[in-house]
């Protein structure tokens, strides 16, 4: 992998978007050191805090299935409460057969739904958790239970979402940015703000788009469809709009060095990507982790069209991107993945192998590009 770029050139606006420079992981920490081995890709975290009897309110999908073999392999009781529809526990591509059986034998299940506030009370009350993590809270009336439950919890860690930023010309958005309250993610602001004015240690992720291998959103699995199809990409606008995106592996990094780390009480972290993109240079990358060739990028402008409740492009169409530089300081925490390195181990873990979430729907392409034709 190359070497690490500075903090200071990687936040400012990209440089040729063939240039993916990778950045190591480095993490300074007068701790303890311990490897997670996840499908191919080492991660290095530190062990903050000692042994912790921990809940995970959602470790069934993406980001909980990498948060909790993290913890799990830093030595740590973990607790999956789930409405137990999809199984606890899978075997990961890349992970051996005695990894995965060493993982399932040690993580707990709690079964139950969030939404029974009185279930929630008792069976949290009964087990005395010292942390929770919070992956799928969307509002504050969901988190409100579990903080009644615990009134001795040591920290409550949430993954919140850079969505919730108010839409400004002055980028890259910084944790003390104004925040939008009417955003479609003002259920993560109302819940910040409750567990501010709440007696509780508590930290909040911001990430921006994140992306990995068993990703349910159509990030980079949206462009992967077209590509192995040999389609055009429609992308709206000049293709020139700036965004950003995250490793799930390295966003579950982070979440395991806020643990016990007093640097992380009562603050708000941005996690993502060491650099930023441009829509077009996100589909050229895209071909390149996946060996296609270079992609033929349409360009279209969303204004001419209808598309009815259907969604033509996965991204807001909008420049949007996020300082890491607090994360990086206080944390001592960098991105391991750079983008093609990232969509490469997406695509060799995930889509490579035939395996995705949503079955490619080209509806909205084949209007744009009928229209196209039509112009032309």
């Amino acid at each position: 992998m190359a070497a690490m770029a500075s903090l200071k050139s990687s936040l400012l606006l990209p440089c040729p978007l063939s240039d993916f420079s990778g950045a190591a992981l480095s993490i300074s920490s007068q701790t303890r050191r311990r490897s997670w081995r996840s499908r191919g890709a080492t991660i290095k975290v530190s062990a903050a805090a000692d042994s912790k009897n921990i809940l995970v309110m959602g470790g069934t999908r993406f980001i909980g299935i990498f948060l909790s073999r993290l913890l799990v392999k830093e030595g740590h009781q973990v607790t999956l409460f789930t409405r137990g529809k999809a199984p606890i526990t899978q075997q990961l591509p890349g992970e051996s057969d005695a990894e995965y059986a060493e993982f399932s034998s040690k993580v707990l299940h709690l079964k139950g739904d969030r939404q029974d506030f009185d279930f929630v009370k008792t069976s949290l009350a009964a087990k005395g958790f010292d942390v929770v993590y919070d992956i799928n809270g969307r509002e504050a009336v969901e988190v409100a239970p579990i903080l009644d439950a615990l009134p001795n919890l040591e920290q409550y860690i949430y993954c919140s979402s850079a969505g919730v930023y108010l839409k400004s010309d002055l980028l890259p958005h910084f944790e003390t940015d104004a925040v939008d309250p009417k955003s479609r993610h003002k259920g993560k602001l109302e819940t910040e703000s409750l567990l501010e004015s709440r007696d509780v240690n508590w930290t909040s992720i911001r990430p921006v788009y994140i992306y990995g291998p068993l990703n349910y959103n159509p990030v980079e699995e949206w462009f992967f469809h077209r590509l192995k199809a040999g389609r055009p990409i429609p992308i709206p606008g000049a293709g020139n709009q700036i965004t950003q995106l995250g490793h799930v592996k390295d966003l579950a990094t982070a979440f395991g060095l806020v643990l016990g780390n007093p640097k992380a009480s009562k603050q708000v972290f941005n996690i993502s990507g060491a650099k930023y993109v441009t829509f077009d240079g996100l589909a050229r990358a895209c071909a390149k982790a996946g060996g296609f060739p270079e992609p033929e990028i349409i360009h279209y402008n969303p204004k001419d069209f209808d598309f009815g409740k259907k969604k033509a492009f996965p991204f807001r169409d909008q420049h949007f991107f996020a300082s890491i530089e607090k994360a990086t300081k206080e944390l001592g925490c960098t991105p391991e993945y750079d983008l093609v390195d990232g969509l490469t181990d997406s695509y060799n873990l995930d889509f490579g192998r035939g395996t995705f979430r949503k079955e490619a729907d080209f509806t909205t392409d084949d209007i744009i590009l009928g229209k196209k034709l039509v112009s032309v």
